[in-house]
């Protein structure tokens, strides 16, 4: 449970970062500087992401395994983790695109904030799912 809070406060203060600190600075800071920078963010990012992915992905899948009996317990639990889960999948899914486009060299300033934003939305909804999961009367 540790290692998979730690990974998701991680990952998920990463993508907070740059939805809403850096791309607003992206307006005010001198284009040229900016790009430099985010070409810099993005290596130290692919060298991380990875290992905080399997991290998170490992321990989510092993505390789901785990916690597979809270599903017997009612409808609601079962629907919260369904929704949970298929969104954290939808996380996944985004990581490998980008990882696609990357080495295709078809990544795009605009493709990269709708995926910003989109696992931006997601990780919000995860947290909030997983809350509510511990808030549910048994």
């Amino acid at each position: 449970l540790l290692v998979h809070l730690l990974a998701a406060i991680f990952f998920i203060g990463t993508v907070f970062f740059e939805v809403l600190m850096l791309s607003p600075l992206a307006r005010q800071v001198y284009r040229p500087s900016m790009r430099e920078f985010e070409s810099a963010l993005g290596r130290r990012a692919r060298l991380i992401m990875p290992g905080v992915l399997l991290l998170i992905y490992g321990a989510g899948l092993c505390l789901a395994w785990q916690h597979r009996a809270l599903v017997e317990v009612g409808w609601a639990r079962a629907w919260i983790l369904g929704w949970k889960s298929t969104l954290a999948f939808g996380v996944f899914g985004h990581f490998l695109s980008v990882m696609v486009m990357g080495r295709r060299k078809t990544m795009t300033a605009r493709r990269s904030r709708i995926i910003h934003l989109s696992v931006f939305a997601h990780v919000l909804l995860v947290v909030v799912l997983a809350k509510g999961l511990f808030y549910l009367p048994l």
